[in-house]
């Protein structure tokens, strides 16, 4: 005798106290292994950017193809290096300034996702371009509650110019949803853990801190609902659940221990409750969130901001107490270059550790990175130079033909690459920005 079990739709979420919680996917959400044939997982974007360029000759591979050897920045990626593509000698005509005054970051970072030429203004009046991301949003219209994440690092700047003639809000994001709206970026990771599970009340922040001392949990609001879920699973879904679910207790007790720091007490200018002091714990929570919400498919395209373009973050924990954005422009100093090159390996660490989590994390029978294109990048190749025509880039994941170094024609336009990544997410697109045509040698045959 063969016991049937109903299978649970794929929009199941564990409810209490007005808290709910979405689900990974389960085995149980399959009716029959003949839908689970026929039913294809979902496809995910992450994009991974850092500012301030690069040092190019510590990042960029000498030999092209299989056989290339990682250079210090890239060797944190060891691990990866077959599920990774380094694409170099990709550009961005359009942050030329084609006569307006000189402004690299301000031109340079908004055309970054969108391909297109960022009107020069420092008042409301801004334009530029629909980015990558959000075409792939709007494809996926409603399937997902969160139509995308923005997270980043640094707190948006203020309004006026951030990068000379050009407003701040062509510095604090990537994504842009329409070519005059920009949207920004989520740095407080107590609030983006609210907007992925908690009831859509907005608290003030000494409501936010009460909360996190009273160490309440969402878990504890939905305990009664998992534990009758379970008895309905088998032994691989108990598995799975119960893994998702030590999860995200365990990054809501980070985000609480951040709370109730010291930190959080501190008059004056002190980081908002919710921000480790630690930057390093700041982006590893800030990339487990990301997994989270992919986890559970809350949301399918993610952009995180290592940094706000012209960043001046120091890094004394590596040993490098100088200004990043300082730093990048070098002047072809030999000790400024060689901090800078360590800068841009401690990032290289932190993109290494995103390829883990995503790699690490159950999806269905194979793992996130498996179906999700991760695009990471920055708006300069050569920073000392400005230089947009030579961008770093690596896109990664199990849509990709990894293991290789590919190296394209000078003056091809990384709208090229975005166009293709569109099309590998089975967007119907046949341009994209300046684009002339998908990129050669990157889809997996």
């Amino acid at each position: 005798m063969i016991i049937k079990r109903a299978s649970l739709s794929r929009r199941t979420v564990l409810r209490g106290l007005g808290t709910t919680l979405a689900l990974p996917f389960l085995e149980a959400m399959i009716p029959s292994a003949r839908a689970a044939e026929a039913a294809a997982r979902p496809k995910r974007l992450s994009v991974f950017y850092t500012p301030n360029g690069m040092t190019m000759d510590a990042y960029r591979p000498v030999a092209t193809g299989a056989d290339y050897a990682l250079p210090p920045t890239l060797a944190p990626l060891e691990p990866f290096r077959s599920d990774m593509v380094v694409v170099s000698g990709l550009g961005h005509p359009q942050a030329a300034a084609f006569g307006d005054r000189p402004a690299g970051h301000g031109r340079s970072c908004p055309a970054f996702l969108t391909g297109a030429h960022a009107r020069q203004t420092e008042g409301p009046d801004i334009r530029c371009g629909v980015s990558m991301d959000q075409v792939f949003a709007a494809h996926l219209g409603e399937t997902t509650t969160i139509p995308s994440l923005e997270l980043g690092i640094d707190q948006a700047s203020l309004l006026g110019s951030c990068d000379i003639n050009y407003s701040c809000a062509y510095t604090n994001g990537i994504s842009w949803l329409t070519p005059t709206v920009p949207l920004p970026v989520m740095a407080n990771p107590r609030d983006v853990f609210e907007r992925l599970f908690g009831d859509g009340e907005a608290l003030d922040p000494a409501s936010r801190l009460a909360q996190a001392r009273r160490q309440a949990s969402i878990l504890d609001y939905v305990r009664e609902d998992a534990a009758r879920l379970s008895g309905r699973l088998g032994a691989e879904d108990k598995r799975k659940l119960d893994e998702y679910l030590d999860a995200t207790r365990a990054i809501e007790k980070r985000i609480q221990r951040a709370a109730t720091g010291p930190q959080a007490e501190a008059g004056g200018f002190a980081q908002p409750a919710g921000i480790p002091a630690e930057f390093a714990e700041h982006v590893r929570l800030m990339i487990d969130l990301q997994v989270l919400a992919m986890q559970a498919d809350l949301t399918r395209v993610c952009t995180f901001m290592l940094g706000r373009e012209i960043s001046n973050r120091t890094y004394p924990e590596i040993g490098v107490p100088d200004s990043h954005h300082m730093l990048s422009h070098h002047g072809k100093n030999p000790d400024k270059m060689a901090k800078l090159a360590v800068i841009n390996r401690y990032h290289m660490e932190f993109f290494a550790y995103a390829l883990k989590r995503l790699k690490e994390t159950r999806d269905g029978e194979g793992a996130l990175l498996d179906t999700t294109l991760v695009i990471r990048g920055s708006a300069f190749g050569d920073s000392n130079d400005h230089d947009f025509m030579d961008l770093p880039v690596i896109v990664a994941g199990g849509l990709v033909q990894g293991g290789q170094h590919l190296a394209v024609g000078k003056g091809t336009s990384m709208s090229n690459l975005l166009l293709t990544g569109l099309q590998l997410l089975d967007v119907p697109a046949a341009k994209f920005g300046d684009s002339s045509g998908p990129l050669a040698g990157l889809a997996r045959a």
